[in-house]
């Protein structure tokens, strides 16, 4: 199912399924009102229903197979929020090689144009092993906490951020915690997955450069109000048979600026679950993202967005992400 959290009668938060044309979504709550089933509070939030476990999701699908018409909204008319509007935790990786390579190779050369000698500076940036990803990338997986107070959704309005002249769009995708652990075997890592959703890390550039400096990070470079956008739906794993094939494509006002693949993880999920459950409990409804996509962000290119910018990911099989950056001030 393509599940959904969006704004009902009266601004209240509910959790529907998307049909299969993408024309509507199914009230769950509504539909198994209609059709005398009792989900309890499972379907109460996004939260909630994870929180239910097979049961609950099990519950949810027979409710949508079955679903009134009087429980159908039209899907155009709705607000939709993050899937999970306020996740338990949030993580992000940096699993894709490509994108570590060109962003660490665009951020000395930014640094050496900077500089009184910049060839000279690039030189020993070079010999100095700092233009390549250090090893210990390549031996476990990174990761940084997001600020999960600051998720949006599909359609949301991007704010921003007043001391940021660099803003840029990150094309990433990630995964919704569905069954806690600790010390989790990575071979048994899938089976803790609930969905995939695609996410965009929209960074303030000038604000991470420099905080990162000072050897921690990345902070005001990335927790920002509206700088968490997930969605548009959780697509739950059933659909995603083979995460590590889909087909990853960026387009800003409608001009298509990156494309990419889910295959080029060199992390992938299973790995990222492992390490992070060493001794430390996970717990459902926590969010992981993959980090970004080769290609997939503007720092590689040495473009960045501008003010009513519309920032368009697209991945396959998890819809199209759609939001715009405004400056209020």
């Amino acid at each position: 199912m393509k599940l959904v959290t969006f704004l009902g009668k009266g601004g209240a938060a509910r959790i529907g399924a998307v049909t299969a044309d993408l024309a509507s979504i199914v009230d769950l709550a509504a539909a198994a009102r209609t059709l005398g089933r009792n989900p309890g509070s499972d379907f109460d939030s996004m939260l909630a229903l994870i929180d239910g476990g097979p049961n609950a999701l099990a519950l949810a699908r027979d409710v949508f197979d079955a679903a009134p018409q009087s429980a159908l909204l039209d899907y155009g008319s709705t607000s939709l929020l993050s899937p999970v509007p306020e996740p338990r935790q949030m993580r992000d990786a940096m699993a894709f090689e490509k994108h570590v390579l060109q962003a660490i190779s665009a951020i000395y050369r930014r640094n050496a144009a900077m500089s009184d000698d910049p060839e000279e500076a690039l030189r020993r940036y070079e010999a100095d092993g700092l233009m390549k990803p250090p090893p210990i990338w390549y031996e476990q997986p990174i990761y940084y906490k997001c600020n999960r107070f600051s998720v949006v959704g599909a359609e949301t309005d991007v704010i921003w951020p007043r001391y940021s002249e660099l803003m840029d769009y990150e094309l990433e995708f990630g995964i919704f915690i569905g069954k806690g652990g600790k010390d989790i075997p990575v071979e048994q890592a899938g089976s803790h997955i609930f969905g995939y959703t695609i996410f965009n890390d929209v960074s303030a550039r000038d604000a991470q450069a420099d905080e990162m400096r000072g050897q921690l990070g990345p902070s005001k470079g990335k927790d920002f109000d509206t700088g968490n956008v997930i969605g548009p739906w959780l697509v739950t794993a059933d659909e995603i048979p083979d995460p590590y094939g889909l087909e990853m494509c960026a387009r800003i006002n409608g001009e298509e600026v990156s494309r990419g693949n889910s295959r080029d993880m060199h992390h992938k999920f299973e790995d990222i679950i492992a390490w992070v459950s060493r001794e430390e409990t996970l717990h459902p409804g926590e969010f992981i993202g993959s980090g970004t996509v080769g290609d997939g962000c503007g720092l590689e290119h040495g473009r960045f967005l501008s003010p009513g910018d519309v920032m368009e990911l697209e991945i396959q099989g998890l819809g199209t992400l759609r939001n715009r950056l405004i400056k209020t001030g």
